[in-house]
């Protein structure tokens, strides 16, 4: 089975957007995207239809995915016109819960990971499944004060591995499961 990844940059007090879903934050911490290694070791996507329209909104050139991408959603989105391979996306629009689709995400993977990209309650509908193997964070030294969530859930993880890269912070965990309080 794959690991389900949620791989994403976040500000140093928890946000992944402002209260607006502006990006600019982030936008203006580095033009360059890291070279980790994740992306060759994604087979699929999944997001919101909040993460799917903003990437419409600012895509620079064609669709910039060529595996199988799932948007969660309830909206009528439009479809990109073509992907940065010239062919058309594999872009596959859902409803539901995540436990609906997940069997068939994982499958489309073949041997690598599914990206749960963008949209920390989308995260975290995966975490409330079980189906959240690992969350990896680029940390940039921003503080928003309000916006989107990381995460908004309570778990318990384990640190896996801790560097740097530029201006951010990189932390890799295992997701153990829900919190459990003492008491």
């Amino acid at each position: 089975m794959p690991r389900t990844v949620y791989y994403t940059a976040v500000t140093l007090d928890g946000f992944i957007a402002d209260p607006n879903d502006s990006l600019e934050w982030l936008l203006r911490q580095t033009e360059e995207q890291p070279d980790d290694g994740f992306f060759e070791g994604v087979g699929a996507i999944v997001m919101g239809s909040t993460t799917y329209e903003w990437l419409l909104r600012n895509l620079d050139g064609p669709w910039p995915y060529t595996v199988p991408t799932w948007v969660m959603t309830h909206r009528n989105s439009a479809l990109p016109e073509n992907g940065e391979d010239g062919k058309k996306p594999d872009i596959r629009f859902a409803q539901g819960p995540v436990a609906d689709h997940y069997v068939e995400m994982c499958t489309a993977t073949g041997d690598h990971d599914l990206w749960v990209m963008g949209g920390g309650d989308l995260a975290g509908q995966f975490a409330d499944e079980g189906f959240l193997d690992e969350i990896i964070t680029y940390t940039a030294p921003v503080v928003l004060g309000k916006g989107r969530p990381l995460l908004p859930r309570r778990l318990d993880l384990e640190l896996i591995e801790a560097g740097y890269s530029g201006p951010f912070v990189i932390a890799r965990h295992r997701v153990i499961g829900p919190l459990l309080e003492d008491g």
